[in-house]
């Protein structure tokens, strides 16, 4: 191995304890592949553990913590304890490759598709439509105080289940639009109780669920347990979550006993849009915010091992790989060996069966001209 990729691989203790063998995560990605009822499928189970085999951590596709916060089909459930022998073999197929196994728990919100969850019924923080495609139309119902209550402990059973089935951490998914997000965001929370209004007010949902995971893992957790918590910059929606208001979120978050930040970005050096200095990238901001606090977890288009070399230098902690490990799964193992110039960075569309990928997700692959794995 070239001295210059040494920082790739050096371990990192989390702050709960737990080492993690190098600064690679297999970043989580949707890939539509779980059974009906939300158990995982034997092919899920092999891609999984290909390519947990270099990295120090994977985290998972999302798993819904209700029959209503599903968000795909094909996807992984933990909504029910019946579900926990099928988490099980999930969670031990990773950790028996020599990574941590981490959980990602969510709820869909107004992003549900309306036939993926019981009665069409879609909720969302206020009735306001995402203006995504895919959900263009549907009028989410308002979520009752009862049942936000009802979903943040949801959020803690599904750590529950989490523990029992053996997994290393959970990730509080609370990026990319789902319901998590929704309440921060003042584009779809337009409530004018204690979950919505000014930014504070509008914290209190995410901030309820990192307690509730967190009071999980003291009651039901035997050795240190993982919880790390996702979350976009930016939203293009105006009005939308701003680089300002996540810098403030960010601010909070570093105080509330996390393992890990995950910020969710396509590309690792993109720049800030409103409310911060748009002369500085995201990374560098969130860093500055975070000052060594608690790590993070960067992502987004970083292919070679000079892209996440060079990523590194910034001071972040960890590199989430995502479309990398689907394109080559031994993207770690080649760093170590010294044949990082063998790294492939184009997908070979004949290579299904040598990539194990589920059949399901290998379909949304090819049916889609120029399609780009969707990170989670």
């Amino acid at each position: 191995m070239q001295t210059k990729y040494t920082a790739l691989l050096e371990s990192y203790q989390l702050p709960n304890g737990i080492e993690i063998k190098n600064r690679m995560m297999m970043a989580p990605m949707t890939n539509y592949s779980s059974n009906p009822d939300g158990t995982v499928t034997d092919a899920e189970v092999a891609y999984y553990a290909r390519r947990a085999k270099g990295v120090g951590a994977v985290i998972t596709a999302v798993a819904n913590i209700t029959p209503g916060g599903k968000g795909f089909p094909g996807e992984i459930g933990c909504d029910r304890d019946e579900l926990i022998p099928s988490l099980a073999q999930l969670a031990k197929s990773i950790k028996s490759q020599g990574a941590k196994a981490i959980l990602q728990i969510f709820h869909a919100g107004r992003m549900s598709p309306s036939d993926q969850v019981p009665d069409g019924d879609v909720t969302a923080p206020s009735n306001i439509p995402a203006e995504r495609a895919g959900t263009l139309g549907v009028v989410p119902r308002e979520l009752t105080e009862t049942g936000i209550e009802e979903i943040i402990e949801a959020f803690g059973q599904a750590t529950r289940r989490a523990i029992e089935a053996g997994f290393d951490g959970v990730e509080i998914h609370g990026a990319n639009g789902y319901l998590i997000q929704q309440f921060f965001s003042p584009h779809a929370n337009r409530r004018e109780d204690q979950y919505g209004g000014n930014i504070e007010k509008r914290m209190t949902f995410p901030l309820a669920v990192i307690d509730n995971v967190q009071h999980a893992v003291k009651e039901y957790a035997n050795a240190p347990f993982i919880v790390g918590y996702r979350f976009s910059p930016e939203e293009p929606e105006t009005p939308g979550i701003t680089m300002g208001d996540t810098l403030q979120l960010v601010h909070v978050l570093s105080d509330r006993g996390l393992d890990y930040l995950h910020v969710s970005l396509q590309h690792f050096w993109s720049k800030a849009r409103r409310e911060a200095d748009t002369s500085r990238t995201r990374i560098e901001l969130l860093l500055e915010t975070i000052n060594k606090r608690v790590p993070l977890v960067g992502v987004g288009s970083l292919y070679t091992a000079d892209d996440v070399a060079e990523a590194m230098k910034t001071g972040i902690e960890f590199i989430g790989l995502g479309r990398e490990l689907l394109i080559d799964p031994e993207w770690v193992q080649k760093i170590e060996s010294g044949n990082e110039a063998d790294i492939n960075t184009t997908l070979d569309l004949n290579g299904k069966e040598a990539l194990d990928f589920p059949d399901p997700f290998w379909k949304v692959i090819t049916s889609v001209p120029g399609w780009v794995p969707g990170v989670e």
